[in-house]
C-alpha cells in the first residue's frame, strides 16, 4: 500500500497518520484543539531502533562495535526509521498499521511495525521490532512534541518517578541515579511500576501519557513545546542496557494517551 498520509477519526477526535515522513503522528485533535506541534520535524515520532542519544554513535554487540551517524554532535540521537517512509499495510476508520525495514546506516536486517489506534478518549501507540537473522540490541520509544499552550494557561506537568538518571555535560547518563530534581529538564526517569505522566492545560485538556515501560524522557527546555517520551530503557541504553532482538523474541512497547475535558 502507499506512504500517503492517514486521517483517523473517533468521535471527536482526529489523528494524522503520517507513514512516508517517518511513521509519525502529524497531528492530533480533541474537540478542535490540535495537541501536537506541527512540522515534519515534529508531531510524535518513533523512536527505533534506539531511544535518545548513543554516546559518540558507537555502541558495541559483542566483539563488535558499530558506528552510527553523528546526527547530534557529538552523539546519534533518535534512531533511524524517524527519517525514512514506512509503508501502510492497513487502515480503518480508527486504526493503522504500517511497516518499516531497517536498513543502512543500520548494521542488522530487521522489521519495525507500529500500530495507530485512535478511539473518543485515547489514543495507543503500539510497536514491535523482529529479526529472521542475527539477534541484535535495540530500543522503542516515541517522541511526542506537545504544545506547551492551547490558547489558555501553559501546560502542567505532573509525575512521581522513582529516581532520575543523573545526566553528565555531554547530555548523557553518568550511571547514577539520583533523586528527582526540579526542571527544567532533558532528563530521563526512572516509574519501576510503569510510566505515568498527566499534562494539565488548565481548564481545557488533562492527557495521561501511559506506558508498562519504566523510562521516560521528559523534555520542556523549549517555549513552544514539551515532551514525554516513553521508552523502552535510558539514553545509551544500547551499551549500559541493551534489549536483545532475537529470531524468536521481537521487541515489543506500548504507549496510551488518555484524555479527559473539564
Amino acid at each position: 500500500m502507499s506512504d500517503e498520509d492517514i486521517t483517523l477519526t473517533a468521535g471527536d477526535a482526529e489523528a494524522t497518520v503520517r507513514p512516508g515522513h517517518g511513521g509519525r503522528i502529524g497531528g492530533l485533535r480533541v474537540g478542535g484543539l490540535e495537541l501536537l506541534r506541527q512540522g515534519d520535524r515534529f508531531g510524535c515520532f518513533p523512536m527505533v531502533p534506539w531511544c535518545g542519544r548513543i554516546r559518540e554513535g558507537r555502541f558495541r554487540d559483542g566483539a563488535a562495535v558499530h558506528q552510527m551517524p553523528l546526527n547530534s554532535p557529538p552523539h546519534a540521537i533518535h534512531g533511524t526509521a524517524r527519517d525514512g517512509a514506512w509503508r501502510t499495510a492497513r487502515t480503518s476508520a480508527g486504526e493503522a498499521v504500517m511497516t518499516y525495514d531497517l536498513v543502512d546506516p543500520w548494521p542488522y536486517p530487521g522489521r519495525v511495525t507500529q500500530v495507530v489506534a485512535l478511539t473518543e478518549d485515547a489514543l495507543t501507540l503500539s510497536m514491535s521490532v523482529e529479526t529472521y537473522d542475527s539477534s541484535f540490541p535495540a530500543q522503542i520509544g516515541w517522541h511526542p512534541w506537545f504544545h506547551r499552550n492551547l490558547g489558555g494557561q501553559d501546560v502542567r506537568l505532573a509525575f512521581e518517578p522513582g529516581w532520575q538518571e543523573e545526566r553528565g555535560d555531554d547530555h548523557l547518563p553518568t550511571g547514577r541515579r539520583v533523586d528527582p530534581r526540579p526542571g527544567p529538564w532533558d532528563d530521563c526517569f526512572g516509574m519501576p511500576g510503569g510510566v505515568d505522566v498527566t499534562l494539565t492545560w488548565p481548564g481545557q485538556l488533562e492527557l495521561k501519557v501511559t506506558s508498562p515501560e519504566e523510562w521516560v524522557v521528559v523534555y520542556d527546555e523549549q517555549e513552544s513545546a514539551v515532551c514525554v517520551e516513553p521508552q523502552t530503557g535510558p539514553p545509551d541504553g544500547l551499551n549500559t542496557h541493551p534489549r536483545l532482538v532475537t529470531p524468536l523474541e521481537p521487541l515489543e512497547a506500548t504507549t496510551t494517551w488518555t484524555w479527559r475535558r473539564p
